[in-house]
């Protein structure tokens, strides 16, 4: 049971309706995660474009975002966000096989931009929250660190760290929230790994 009410369409704020007719023209209906957030007025009308401009297209390529997006949603065990997350990776052409691998990090089969980018995903997901500053001010590796910058120009770098950060607040909020799935399930070899 979600955290919140869950909104219908017309119960949302004036200053999210323009959002929120957008989002459902794309996505043919209100996903609850939208319903939840518009218990809080306006926050929609901020919330999907923002999000609209960070997973399209832009300096890092969407292959990438797909996967980082996807490796968090599993290392956050969050079904919501893995089930959008899969859901759209595979309508851009990731394969199924490529979704399982990185839902159990076995990164041996991607490009060294892709294996590098999802060990970023990775350690700032699980290592960064667990780091305090006396013993890494960035919670992120020096050799992870290094390598990316090297890897990756500024505008890339900026998109790959709010790609990885927005999906695990994302990820994190979904959870506690508590949302009923609204698009279909993982793979089951990504839901195997929640």
């Amino acid at each position: 049971m979600a955290l919140v009410p869950l909104l219908t369409s017309d119960q949302f704020s004036s200053a999210d309706q323009p959002a929120l007719a957008k989002g459902v023209s794309t996505w043919g209906g209100v996903l609850n995660t939208w319903a939840g957030i518009g218990n809080s007025p306006g926050l929609l009308a901020t919330y999907l474009p923002f999000l609209g401009q960070l997973n399209g297209p832009g300096a890092l390529e969407q292959r990438v975002k797909e996967l980082v997006a996807v490796r968090v949603a599993v290392l956050n065990h969050c079904r919501y966000t893995a089930s959008h997350r899969c859901t759209s990776a595979l309508a851009k052409g990731i394969g199924a096989d490529e979704l399982a691998a990185v839902a159990r990090g076995e990164l041996g089969g991607f490009t060294d931009k892709e294996r590098l980018a999802l060990q970023l995903a990775e350690e700032m997901t699980v290592s960064l929250p667990n780091t305090p500053l006396e013993k890494g001010l960035t919670g992120v590796s020096a050799r992870v660190r290094e390598d990316v910058q090297w890897s990756f120009d500024a505008a890339e770098l900026v998109e790959l760290v709010m790609c990885i950060s927005v999906w695990n607040a994302l990820a994190r909020f979904h959870r506690v929230m508590a949302f009923d799935l609204d698009m279909p399930e993982a793979p089951v070899e990504v839901e195997n790994q929640l």
